[in-house]
């Protein structure tokens, strides 16, 4: 164990809950994805891991690219179903899957959903399960937090951070900790609900691998990628976001900085030697 075990999320087992804590009405995050997949000619064929909700993978499916998502949330591949219908949605757990040989053009990942890897062997899992799913050329976008902000940088971690917002006529307050287990490489979060309906509180924990930006090109390369694009921002969940426009990783003035919270991956699966 790693001393930052994850149980039962309030949000990712209530989607309509995380749609509306974390909305994305000009679908940022899926523009910027299929931005990068436009830009470095990718195929039609998308797999979106860790899909979530579907909103993204709704958006690369209206952008003309046949979409799968993937999820190990039941929950989750229920609502997107219903609510981003489009995309073939399938259970799958991102940190070994197989979705079939040289099945797709591209692998989508976002909102940190790689760090779930928590080990380098998972790690190790999700780049194989990639390598097999991708065609020779296709590519791997990813879109994470940064384990190299953590370098002296504290500003996330000295206080409890509290948020507030009212869905179905409910206020939901949540107060979430942060701190970093240096061993294991982990950004551990515990995270605590309260709402003004009476019922009582729910604590919640869970934490992201963090990752530092040359240990992410080892990886890769190990598994036959090759690293087009490592860049902190912006993306769709950097202050200020992407919008569109000039490529992503060109708008930033110094690319391949890493100093932001956020990493950005574009990688090309080689071909077989």
């Amino acid at each position: 164990m790693n001393g930052c075990p994850d149980g039962a999320n309030l949000l990712t087992d209530n989607p309509a809950l995380y749609e509306a804590r974390f909305p994305d009405p000009e679908r940022i995050a899926g523009r910027w994805a299929e931005a990068c997949l436009a830009r470095y000619g990718a195929g039609p064929r998308v797999l979106d891991v860790g899909c979530g909700t579907g909103r993204d993978a709704e958006h690369l499916h209206r952008a003309g690219r046949a979409v799968t998502g993937a999820d190990v949330s039941a929950a989750m591949l229920a609502h997107a179903r219903v609510h981003h219908p489009g995309p073939r949605y399938v259970h799958a757990d991102l940190r070994r899957f197989d979705l079939g040989e040289d099945a797709f053009d591209a692998v989508v990942c976002l909102d940190s959903a790689l760090l779930y890897c928590h080990t380098n062997d998972e790690l190790d899992g999700f780049l194989a399960s990639c390598r097999r799913a991708l065609r020779s050329g296709g590519l791997l976008v990813a879109e994470m937090r940064n384990g190299a902000f953590f370098l002296g940088r504290t500003e996330l971690l000295d206080a409890p951070r509290t948020d507030c917002f009212t869905w179905e006529g409910v206020v939901h307050r949540s107060t979430t900790t942060l701190r970093v287990d240096r061993a294991a490489q982990l950004l551990c979060r515990s995270r605590v609900w309260t709402a003004d309906d009476g019922s009582p509180p729910v604590e919640q924990r869970s934490a992201w691998r963090l990752l530092f930006p040359q240990e992410l090109r080892r990886f890769l390369d190990a598994h036959g990628f090759e690293v087009l694009g490592l860049y902190d921002r912006p993306g769709p969940r950097t202050d200020p976001p992407w919008h569109g426009g000039a490529a992503p990783e060109e708008t930033t003035g110094a690319p391949g900085t890493a100093d932001g919270d956020r990493l950005h991956l574009v990688a090309r699966l080689r071909a077989p030697r």
